[in-house]
């Protein structure tokens, strides 16, 4: 089965595509699929906060790992709705779900 996401790129610009839920994939290898600035520096093992991202939408999100609340703990512009792209693995619950980049450290 096929969802259909929405990415906001850090120009404000909107990116929606339909994404697989039956192969494991996650918002960062989306966002790295549609070509938009994610780094993924660790490959997704929430060592890094390359991927992270806004939840814009009241989706009911998959409960925050150790991990991935260090992570966000280090990262810069981190706000209520923060979380890392790849921790967002695609599901049909996610269905609809609008995301937008962080913006970079750079």
């Amino acid at each position: 089965m096929e969802i259909k996401v929405t990415v906001i790129d850090r120009e404000g610009e909107r990116h929606e595509t339909e994404a697989p839920t039956d192969m494991n994939f996650n918002m960062m290898e989306i966002c790295k699929a549609m070509e938009l600035p994610v780094e993924g520096t660790c490959g997704g093992m929430a060592l890094c906060a390359s991927c992270h991202c806004y939840v814009e939408t009241e989706h009911e999100l998959p409960e925050m790992s150790e991990d991935e609340e260090d992570m966000l703990d280090q990262a810069f512009f981190v706000e209520d709705n923060s979380r890392l792209g790849c921790q967002l693995h695609l599901t049909e619950a996610l269905d609809g779900l609008v995301i937008r980049l962080a913006p970079g450290s750079e």
